[in-house]
């Protein structure tokens, strides 16, 4: 059974930084690329960043920055500079390299609240 448990989600005031985790069980971890989304009412779904299996990251904004342990199966994403557009639910992804179609996961996300 396939499971990615996010956390480290809440409450900071614009400025702040947090760091969101997510723990991923049930697959092989090190043939996944792992991103991070993050989805706000009534709009679409959106990468925020995400890091393939030859460890290449991308990200949308350079104040988010993703990392991936293959050792321990997590992947992180470090939030600096928060600001309130960035108020989101953020989902953990995991989609295979070679079949990205077939084996995509998502965890149940965690709530990420900028206001003062």
């Amino acid at each position: 059974q396939v499971q990615l448990v996010e956390s480290g989600g809440g409450l900071v005031q614009p400025g702040g930084s947090l760091r969101l985790s997510c723990a991923a069980s049930g697959i092989a971890f090190n043939q996944y690329t792992m991103g991070w989304y993050r989805e706000v009412p009534g709009e679409q779904r959106e990468l925020v960043a995400q890091k393939t299996i030859s460890d290449t990251p991308s990200s949308m904004w350079g104040r988010f920055t993703i990392s991936r342990d293959n050792a321990k199966n997590t992947v992180d994403l470090q939030m600096n500079n928060l600001k309130p557009e960035d108020t989101a639910v953020y989902y953990c992804n995991a989609k295979h390299s070679l079949w990205p179609t077939r084996y995509n996961f998502w965890g149940q996300g965690t709530q990420v609240t900028v206001s003062s």
